[in-house]
């Protein structure tokens, strides 16, 4: 059970297996969502007994942190497919098609193996379930089956190294059931408090358990930790886990950082200080300064992973080359010209804060309209401090999650914050598109074309998932 080889042209999905997916996602969203947890591993670790280990059949990249743990992921599995290493990837949440939460070479997995990974470990889900309840448990939670078909999928392929995206938080994740040979950790910043609390401290607690010491192996080898820049009282967390670990740590701004970069047209050029040395004329085909930074941190990453150091050096021209084939859905997408539409996942205050920097820092909108949806646990009113300075004019709507904000209540909150002559309300996600569109072509005397203005859909990944798909795009 094995995907084509990447050579080889992928056929669409058949109408038969999209109508079987759509019926595995029906049984996965009876059970608990991303957004109700347990703190325990004992199920997925409970299941992975029963399927034979399959996440100890490879070493693992595990990365977690509050923003940008995507999009270091995607960068990861970049690299290591440039260094001609077969990848498994896991990411969450999916923008559009489930199956993207899976993938292998660097693509997602198609429907019909994730059905087939879905019913064969589904009778030892049920033995799992059935434990569970027998001791006054809840059934496993939809996470944490798709991160075991994730698992299981990449011992089938299988594959030589896997990126794993924490789910939420670190220690109790689903995930963390792997022993990754690097540890990375991205910004840390405050969101999920509901589940990991409201101090930073607390939270950088949470995401530092994919800290882990070494199992024993025939060949001996230290965990390493890649630390992004943080907050005083979250280093100082991350450090003594490091330290309970014996894992050797690496942090940006000091064993690797970014030397230099320059705005580019499509992205940026980036001059990179890393674990082995300087890396020169890297182009990033991506926006925002906070993504150059998770170059570094990416790059950090794969250095540890092959031992890089001082004497040694990962191929420059390698690293050239994935960096600048690097595709990053959703995050400052651009998805139409005249009027310029973005779209940008940001979900919480620090990525509606980089998303804001980008575009101040990047572009020179004579008008820039913004399309919002927030889901109802965000800190709404933060996120929209850190848009208003760039938005001439938002349009509040809804993305059709049953978790989203109510339009009134969003548009209440945005008047709060950009006056009643800044907002605009529609009640779906294609009427504020087409509204927005409507908006920005206002700088366009009658006849011109337009030029200096731009649409930028924000909010939830959700969001953008939906406008994703009324733009055509294929899930990525």
């Amino acid at each position: 059970m094995t995907e084509p080889d990447d050579a080889l042209p992928v056929a669409p999905p058949s109408p038969v297996d999209l109508a079987e997916l759509a019926l595995v996602e029906a049984e996965l969203d009876k059970r608990w969502p991303e957004t109700k947890i347990e703190p325990s591993t004992a199920r997925i670790s409970a299941l992975m007994d029963l399927l034979g280990s399959p996440q100890k059949a490879y070493p693992s990249i595990h990365v977690a942190g509050t923003n940008g743990k995507t999009s270091v992921t995607r960068m990861i599995d970049a690299l290591l497919t440039a260094f001609h290493r077969r990848t498994g990837r896991t990411t969450s949440p999916h923008l559009q098609l489930a199956t993207e939460r899976i993938s292998i070479d660097g693509r997602p997995i198609s429907p019909r193996l994730y059905v087939d990974t879905y019913n064969e470990i589904a009778p030892f889900v049920d033995m799992i379930d059935a434990q569970s309840e027998a001791a006054g448990g809840p059934r496993m939670s939809k996470f944490e089956v798709v991160t075991a078909m994730a698992f299981a999928a990449f011992a089938e392929a299988p594959v030589e190294v896997a990126v794993i995206e924490v789910g939420l938080g670190g220690r109790w994740d689903a995930t963390n059931v792997v022993d990754g040979e690097v540890a990375v950790v991205t910004p840390i910043g405050l969101d999920h408090v509901e589940f990991l609390g409201d101090d930073l401290a607390g939270i950088a607690k949470e995401k530092a358990g994919i800290i882990k010491k070494a199992p024993e192996s025939l060949v001996p080898r230290d965990t390493v930790a890649i630390l992004a820049k943080q907050e005083p009282e979250v280093s100082e967390v991350l450090l003594r886990a490091a330290v309970q670990a014996d894992a050797a740590v690496a942090r940006a701004g000091s064993e690797f950082t970014v030397l230099g970069r320059q705005i580019a047209v499509g992205g940026q050029q980036l001059e990179l200080q890393g674990l082995g040395g300087v890396y020169t004329d890297v182009f990033l085909p991506l926006h925002g300064e906070h993504q150059a930074h998770n170059a570094s941190l990416a790059l950090a990453a794969v250095e540890a992973f092959f031992g890089a150091g001082p004497d040694r050096q990962l191929d420059q021209d390698t690293v050239r080359a994935a960096f600048a084939t690097i595709v990053n859905p959703g995050r400052l997408e651009r998805v139409r010209n005249a009027p310029t539409v973005f779209l940008d996942a940001a979900h919480n205050p620090h990525g509606a804060a980089a998303l804001a920097a980008a575009l101040t820092d990047e572009f020179d909108f004579r008008k820039l309209v913004g399309v919002v949806s927030v889901m109802a646990d965000k800190d709404v009113g933060a996120i929209l401090d850190a848009l208003e300075p760039v938005f001439d004019d938002i349009v509040v709507t809804h993305n059709g999650s049953a978790r989203a904000m109510d339009v009134d209540a969003l548009a209440d909150i945005a008047v709060a914050k950009f006056g009643d002559e800044r907002v605009v309300v529609a009640s779906t996600l294609p009427d504020a598109l087409e509204t927005a569109i409507g908006l920005a072509e206002e700088v366009a005397e009658p006849g011109e074309a337009v030029s200096g203005a731009g649409v930028v859909v924000t909010g939830s990944v959700v969001t953008v998932g939906a406008a994703r798909t009324l733009f055509g795009k294929d899930p990525a």
